[in-house]
């Protein structure tokens, strides 16, 4: 089998992949304010060869890294995610968590102001759950999270580059999804020639909510592509 490589989401560390029971993974941590050079700074230190499963920010810099050298890469996982360019909105709302950033606010509290749109329903009452996504901003730190939101700011359309791409591909979407729901997931497989879609019950920190089902998941893709 191939190494795993496993990207987080935006503000989010290597404990969003806890429980999921994926051996000995690799985790590098997104700290580069440019999308393109961040895939550089991965291909340089990362194995010849390897699957890559990302969540979020992840999974984008997944699909923008299995396009530019899909060679290296032997199986792509993507899930709660957008291919699509960002929104004015989205470039306005990264830009107002910099400003608060520099204001002096924690990405904690960043964190704790949308656990909503992070957390289904049911996630959200559970307090250990809670505790681990608030605790995920601290361990981030406001320098990283910096570099994540420019990141944000330096996407693009990556769906036209998708109907190349020569790898399997697993895309994961949860149902109570409100911030990449499960019709953006629907885009990215229909555009990628080798991929599977599934939808399961929860909010966008899939691999927090669902860790036993989402390991399942990819060991049974990896098993079945045979990578």
């Amino acid at each position: 089998m191939h190494p795993l490589v496993l990207l987080p989401g935006m503000n989010c560390t290597a404990d969003l992949w806890a429980g999921v029971d994926l051996d000995e993974p690799i985790t590098p941590v997104l700290d580069v304010p440019d999308i393109d050079a961040q895939v550089d700074r991965l291909l340089d230190d990362l194995p010849p060869r390897f699957v890559l499963v990302g969540l979020s920010l992840g999974a984008i810099v997944g699909m923008a890294l299995a396009q530019r050298a899909p060679g290296r890469v032997a199986g792509l996982c993507v899930m709660s995610t957008n291919a699509k360019a960002p929104t004015d909105a989205q470039r306005s709302a990264w830009q107002d968590w910099l400003d608060r950033l520099d204001a002096g606010e924690s990405p904690r509290a960043l964190q704790h102001s949308i656990l909503p749109a992070l957390l289904s329903p049911d996630a959200a009452a559970r307090p250990e759950l809670v505790e681990r996504t608030l605790r995920m901003g601290d361990d981030t730190g406001a320098g990283v999270l910096r570099a994540q939101l420019r990141m944000q700011a330096t996407r693009s359309d990556l769906r036209p580059g998708l109907r190349g791409l020569p790898t399997p591909v697993l895309v994961v979407s949860g149902q109570q999804d409100a911030i990449c729901p499960p019709l953006f997931h629907a885009e990215i497989a229909g555009a990628a020639p080798h991929a599977r879609a599934v939808s399961i019950d929860g909010g966008h920190l899939l691999a927090l909510e669902r860790p036993a089902e989402i390991g399942s998941l990819v060991r049974n893709w990896r098993r079945q592509s045979r990578i």
